[in-house]
């Protein structure tokens, strides 16, 4: 997938290839998403041309209410790597501001057809569009579009329940990653850069690697069991990419698949901490010693502990900190190697 290109109300034409689209928030790529993806891919197969999903950040729910808009369950970089996974070839992504949320059903459906050279479309069949919310399926059809629509994906687990982010972001606030991942067919994973932090972690014997977030709030929070892959600037794992940052003995303890290192997260605002409760995505790496500062971890999500816990002084954190990684390296020693 070449880079993302950038759309908004008012700006040039897009110059794009005749495409097949897809239009939504894709939060997770779920398994609806991705059955939406794979009508698109058939779709741009069989008519010999290009595939390409249409998204906006912010997302609409964070623009007009970003104190309340639901948890993300993937920044943009991270729904851009799974697109470009599942098999799509251009990313269109639409900057959501008061001009875009203004465009009328005929203006929205005027760029779809002039700026972004779109042949057919397949949406939803609840998809809406314009600042009347005039514009449906039907409308984009009498336009002379070729428009098919997606009936809502339901779980195969007998709960015939649909599949939404909605449903995933429960799950995963409820720390039951099992039921998560079998909707998002795939483990949950969190990637980012790894910043400066205040440090506290160095001065308690846990040194902790912050992985920046890139979103205004994670979907999950607590003390989790963690294996972590290092990847390049394309998104692919390096080759022990963590193990080759330590001149020490002290290589880390290894994690569930290939080049990773196990680790143990925490993820949340940390009660206990006299700093601003900001959310923090802090993993120690038990049995290493390395400088990961700039590195891009993908941290993947494998076992919830605990929620958050508030503790009275630095000194019961620091004894929590340690109960909480003896814990998970001892569900570590379980697990096959």
């Amino acid at each position: 997938m070449a880079s993302p290109r950038a759309l908004s109300a008012n700006n040039k034409p897009v110059d794009l290839a005749p495409c097949v689209l897809t239009i939504g928030n894709f939060d997770g790529v779920h398994l609806g998403h991705q059955a939406m993806l794979a009508q698109v891919r058939d779709i741009a197969k069989a008519q010999n041309i290009g595939s390409a999903v249409m998204i906006f950040e912010p997302q609409p729910r964070e623009f007009f209410a970003p104190d309340t808009a639901p948890a993300r369950l993937t920044n943009l970089a991270e729904k851009q790597a799974l697109l470009k996974e599942y098999g799509i070839e251009t990313l269109i992504v639409a900057s959501f501001d008061s001009d875009f949320r203004s465009l009328s059903a005929q203006a929205f459906a005027d760029i779809l057809a002039l700026r972004l050279n779109v042949q057919s479309l397949v949406l939803g069949d609840d998809f809406k569009f314009g600042h009347d919310r005039t514009g449906d399926s039907q409308f984009l059809r009498d336009y002379g579009l070729h428009v098919t629509n997606m009936h809502t994906v339901i779980d195969d687990k007998g709960k015939g329940a649909r599949i939404s982010s909605t449903r995933i972001r429960n799950l995963l606030l409820a720390g039951d990653l099992d039921a998560a991942n079998t909707l998002l067919g795939r483990d949950y994973a969190m990637t980012g850069v790894v910043v400066g932090g205040d440090k506290i972690g160095r001065t308690m014997d846990f040194p902790t690697a912050n992985v920046d977030l890139k979103r205004l709030k994670p979907a999950l929070h607590g003390i989790f069991a963690v294996d972590v892959v290092s990847l390049d600037d394309d998104g692919n794992v390096i080759p022990n990419g963590l193990t080759a940052m330590t001149d020490s003995k002290n290589t880390g303890v290894a994690g569930l698949r290939p080049h990773s290192l196990f680790g143990t997260a925490n993820l949340g605002i940390r009660p206990s901490v006299d700093k601003e409760h900001d959310w923090r995505l802090e993993v120690h790496f038990p049995k290493l010693e390395a400088n990961l500062y700039g590195l891009t971890l993908q941290v993947r999500f494998l076992h919830y502990l605990h929620g958050e816990r508030h503790y009275e002084s630095l000194e019961a954190l620091k004894a929590g900190i340690h109960n909480d990684v003896v814990d998970l390296l001892e569900w570590r020693a379980q697990q096959p190697s």
